[in-house]
């Protein structure tokens, strides 16, 4: 009924639990997971859950907090792309949130490192995941430079202003609500989520991260990502099951699947 378009599953969190993990989607309702790459290195890890377990699949990216690791070339993320069960590109964009003593001028590797990740969809055809965090201006400003026209995807887990949702609603991507949807603070957010078409919405946990209300503060779970779609299902006043069958076919169309019946 649910899909969580959004975890990290090989975390270390997970490491002894994948099994409990799955019977608990199994008894929410969530019938499949797209397991999420940050790094080169780590992919290897999220690509095996992905041929493990037939309801889950995987991307392929470079998250834009990482540094120290291996930097994806073009070809990098070509080839990983290409490999059964890869449906996507990232997570990838820009995050300015810890700069400490560093500009924005000084985060050019990111941007850099950004352009790839869009060229990288432009030639395989699949949708970017897109972070943004303190960077919407620069985040939108490069999809239009790079891609525009070119790329579909999702922005994950939004946070933004309704501004910064139309302007991504008018370059044809989605967008996807996580737990912070449940938190009392996110009232704006709230607002945000009844303005986006629900035929433009996705549903996702950011596993192990952002557990939503009552499980706030806690280990989260893909099961949750019902809990996400009841909130979202109460903006919209619809029927949750009705949303959880909106939002899984908005999954299957953005990320080419085959529809489950």
């Amino acid at each position: 009924m649910f899909v969580d378009t959004h975890c990290h599953l090989n975390f270390p969190q997970y490491a002894e639990t994948i099994d409990q993990v799955r019977a608990d989607m199994h008894a929410s309702g969530v019938d499949r997971a797209l397991c999420i790459s940050t790094t080169l290195e780590e992919f290897p890890q999220v690509h095996a859950l992905a041929m493990r377990f037939d309801n889950f699949w995987a991307t392929v990216g470079v998250h834009p907090d990482n540094e120290g690791i291996q930097e994806p070339t073009l070809q990098d993320l070509l080839d990983r792309a290409a490999l059964p069960r890869v449906v996507g590109i990232g997570e990838t964009g820009l995050d300015y949130y810890r700069l400490g003593e560093r500009s924005v001028a000084d985060m050019a590797w990111q941007r850099d490192r950004f352009r790839v990740h869009i060229q990288a969809a432009i030639q395989t055809g699949l949708p970017l995941v897109i972070h943004t965090r303190e960077a919407s201006a620069d985040t939108l400003a490069i999809l239009k430079e790079e891609g525009q026209g070119k790329v579909r995807g999702v922005f994950h887990c939004f946070t933004e202003s309704e501004m910064v949702a139309r302007a991504a609603l008018d370059m044809g991507f989605h967008i996807s609500f996580s737990g912070i949807l449940t938190f009392k603070n996110a009232a704006d957010l709230r607002d945000v989520a009844r303005m986006v078409p629900i035929d433009r919405c996705l549903i996702e946990t950011d596993s192990p991260y952002l557990a939503p209300a009552p499980h706030r503060g806690k280990l989260n779970s893909p099961a949750y990502v019902s809990l996400v779609a009841k909130q979202l299902a109460e903006l919209k006043g619809m029927d949750v099951d009705e949303l959880g069958r909106i939002t899984s076919e908005n999954f299957e169309q953005l990320f080419s699947l085959v529809k489950v019946h």
